[in-house]
């Protein structure tokens, strides 16, 4: 079967626009504030797409390019040729894992939080945007049949709505630890549910 990965789209840039804390008297200042901004938010999307294109080139899937929409909306999907459920699953998926460990390591450091940061701070709203925006695609079962939520609830066998929940679980709770670093019950349950997205591979069979 032919899989690919739908392109984040102006409706989701319009979004971390409006994510950026931007609240300085400097124009020229609060101008590149911006730009690192979504410079942060472009090294997210590649990091993304890089995941999907490195489990592409270990299977030997044969990626390439194909141009889809979501309404009026055009996006650009990397496809590739069929494969096992198995590597499906894990292609399908992989864009969500980078930006997991990605999430991870970025949490971990105190310059997320600090106003300077405008870099960490873009490429960690577009890893949370994202994720929301495809699990509302997931939920409502709409956008291309290449979405990444409907490749990996095939390949999976289960309900696109129940990836939807395993991709935005993840992005409540790394929000909720942004802005409370203290509260370790939201480390263990963002993970536990990142952990959980994993091994659903086990019923990609």
């Amino acid at each position: 079967m032919n899989a690919a990965r739908s392109r984040l789209n102006d409706s989701v840039a319009a979004l971390l626009l409006l994510s950026a804390m931007l609240g300085h008297a400097d124009t020229a200042f609060a101008q590149q504030h911006t730009l690192v901004f979504f410079g942060g938010a472009a090294i997210a999307l590649g990091m993304h797409e890089a995941g999907h294109l490195v489990f592409d080139a270990a299977f030997d899937a044969s990626p390439g390019f194909k141009k889809v929409s979501f309404g009026p909306i055009p996006f650009f999907a990397i496809t590739h040729r069929a494969v096992s459920p198995v590597r499906e699953f894990t292609i399908s998926s992989a864009g969500f894992w980078v930006q997991h460990a990605t999430d991870e390591l970025l949490l971990r450091s105190p310059r997320l939080r600090q106003g300077g940061h405008a870099l960490s701070k873009g490429m960690f709203a577009f890893n949370v945007l994202s994720s929301v925006a495809y699990a509302g695609a997931a939920f409502a079962r709409t956008g291309p049949a290449e979405r990444d939520t409907r490749g990996m609830a095939v390949s999976a066998d289960v309900p696109e709505p129940t990836i939807g929940v395993l991709i935005l679980a993840p992005a409540a709770t790394d929000t909720v630890r942004y802005f409370r670093p203290q509260w370790t019950w939201a480390k263990w349950a963002g993970r536990a549910s990142k952990m959980g997205g994993v091994l659903l591979l086990l019923k990609a069979r």
